[in-house]
């Protein structure tokens, strides 16, 4: 038996499906992947355009959506906003080509329970789907180093400075020009505990050098010069 028909089995489909998606190609695309998962053709149906997606579901509820965002009569959030007040429960995952940060962003918050990028292949978007499916939440790779790499340079919500008063200590003497050891010898702590440390000063501000250390310390006001 194979993967497909492994998944079929061991779990109950959701459906009707409904595809939300403007090109013809990437329609058949998700069409294709969705039977291979087990689904049949009449489980399945497909709008090129928020007025087509909304007069279907004004005919029956789906339980199941894959929603682009770029569309011509509009932008794919607010359906899924839509789709998430009428069942908080419905998986919805968007499958576009938009990688901003601000579509993103504001895809998940209109409750979009995953997000991968079309330019992904049939298998890994067929993962997607399986892990929505099985109440997961994935996230496109790339996407979320973008997401992860944000929430490093953003400010604390709390309004705690983001680095520590030692952190910021040691800060100061590297932007000095002090080596580790002297940093220690200064500080009186061990030199591993200097190296912890710049380890997490790098990691708060998402570099990897003391150059940009410095740099995005000064640019964000946390050294003076």
């Amino acid at each position: 038996m194979d993967t497909s028909a492994r998944f079929s089995t061991e779990s109950t489909l959701p459906a009707p499906v409904l595809i939300v998606e403007d090109d013809p190609l990437i329609q058949n695309r998700l069409e294709r992947v969705l039977v291979q998962l087990g689904y049949h053709s009449e489980m399945l149906c497909c709008a090129a355009s928020l007025a087509q997606a909304r007069q279907w579901l004004e005919e029956q509820p789906v339980a199941l959506a894959l929603v682009d965002l770029g569309l011509p009569d509009g932008n794919g959030t607010a359906l899924i906003a839509e789709l998430r007040a009428a069942d908080p429960a419905m998986g919805i995952l968007v499958i576009s080509a938009w990688s901003t940060e601000d579509a993103i962003m504001a895809a998940l918050r209109a409750g979009a329970t995953g997000y991968v990028l079309k330019e992904r292949d049939d298998l890994e978007v067929s993962l997607s789907i399986r892990s929505v499916l099985r109440g997961g939440a994935p996230i496109d790779p790339f996407i979320a180093r973008r997401v992860i790499g944000e929430l490093y340079q953003a400010p604390s919500a709390s309004g705690e400075p983001p680095l520590s008063a030692r952190e910021s200590e040691v800060l100061t003497l590297v932007a000095e020009g002090l080596s580790n050891r002297e940093i220690a010898e200064r500080l009186f702590i061990s030199r591993y505990t200097v190296e912890s440390h710049v380890k997490h000063i790098y990691r708060k501000l998402a570099v990897s050098s003391r150059i940009r250390a410095i740099s995005e310390a000064r640019s964000r006001g946390l050294l003076d010069g």
